[in-house]
């Protein structure tokens, strides 16, 4: 484990593929703090249906919740997404990607990325948008296709709660 900074470990995929819990349950288990979803805060409080020059916000935001965590993290931070997420996110729902976001990318790196795979059932909840398995599927794909590029070390996460648990748990305890 590193002296001065955590490894940080992102928790990334398409919705509803337990990527809350798993972040939760690891941090408890380890340790360390997790970094919540800065957007399940942030679009409750808009007056309106959320916008592309939104997911700026919801970047930044996300950082500063990061870095405000780090301050407490000794060896491990738990990051319940990252910049990645809201890259595909404005690809998929508005077919381009503000060149900040795509630029976080490649500058905020991650010491490893447990990428969820859709194969638990579809949990409901107003800020999620893709309950089509086709298209968790093909969400699924382009994760792994833009993890491959930016050359981000990663372990895809499948099975039930605890095989995933038990997966992340070894890749993270072999760092």
């Amino acid at each position: 484990m590193p002296d001065n900074r955590p490894y940080r470990i992102a928790i990334t995929g398409p919705e509803s593929t337990g990527k809350s819990t798993l972040a939760r349950n690891l941090a408890r288990r380890l340790g360390a703090p997790w970094v919540p979803e800065f957007a399940r805060y942030y679009l409750p409080l808009l007056d309106r249906h959320y916008e592309e020059s939104d997911l700026i916000d919801i970047l930044q935001g996300q950082l500063r919740w990061e870095q405000n965590h780090s301050q407490f993290a000794r060896h491990l931070l738990f990051c319940d997404t990252d910049p990645l997420v809201i890259k595909i996110w404005s690809i998929y729902k508005y077919g381009r990607c503000h060149p900040l976001i795509e630029e976080t990318c490649y500058s905020h790196r991650y010491t490893l990325h447990l990428l969820c795979q859709p194969d638990l059932p579809w949990a409901p909840d107003p800020l999620r948008e893709n309950p089509d398995t086709g298209e968790r599927l093909e969400l699924y794909d382009f994760y792994k296709k833009e993890l491959i590029a930016l050359d981000a070390p990663f372990v895809e996460i499948g099975g039930d709660a605890r095989q995933r648990f038990e997966t992340s748990l070894t890749a993270i305890l072999n760092l």
